[in-house]
């Protein structure tokens, strides 16, 4: 059976808030309830929404009231390298696509993002372009261990994700993947928001 491996990742946008300091609680007293471990990560790749100074206040806050996790803490930022490695294993499979949709482009159809770009000019855009992953399988739901099964609709089950923003910085939805399966995260507590 594979050790129990929580974590906590908040990002760095502000003072640690009552409800993100629960949801590291919950995590915490999750990971030492099944003898595993509890790890940290910063949620750091978005530095236009990071406040100066928050990561430390982040961590003295937990320390401050007893959360003290296992091994170092990771800082996303430090990982650009890693990320760029996988993504470009992405591109190279045929797992990837550029995509100059913008925001309000998606709204007009719906909301949800129907590929319109997939197949467009073979992926060599000029103009600047985020990357999306071709979802051929979407997980449509999930198990959680307080709730049951939670279904989410097909068709946002289904849509292809960024991996990389227009703006060139790695998406979340790339990232946390990657570190959950690097660092070996067997499960994660989260707020019911």
């Amino acid at each position: 059976m594979t050790q129990y491996r929580g974590r906590f990742a908040p990002s760095p946008s502000g003072d640690l808030h009552f409800g993100s300091l629960v949801a590291a609680l919950g995590s915490y007293l999750d990971a030492k309830a099944n003898n595993g471990q509890w790890l940290v990560r910063m949620e750091d790749i978005d530095p236009p929404r990071e406040v100066a100074g928050a990561s430390d206040s982040i961590l003295r806050t937990l320390e401050a009231f007893g959360l003290h996790w296992d091994g170092d803490i990771a800082y996303q930022s430090q990982r650009h390298e890693f990320y760029q490695h996988h993504l470009e294993q992405l591109i190279a499979d045929g797992f990837c696509y550029g995509c100059d949709c913008t925001r309000k482009m998606i709204m007009s159809g719906g909301g949800l993002y129907q590929g319109t770009c997939q197949h467009k000019a073979n992926g060599k855009l000029t103009t600047p372009h985020s990357l999306r992953f071709v979802n051929n399988h979407g997980v449509s739901g999930f198990d959680d261990r307080l709730l049951g099964r939670i279904e989410v609709g097909e068709d946002f089950a289904n849509e292809d994700f960024i991996l990389k923003r227009k703006d060139g910085l790695y998406a979340y939805q790339l990232v946390v993947v990657l570190d959950d399966m690097e660092q070996g995260i067997t499960d994660v507590v989260r707020g019911s928001d």
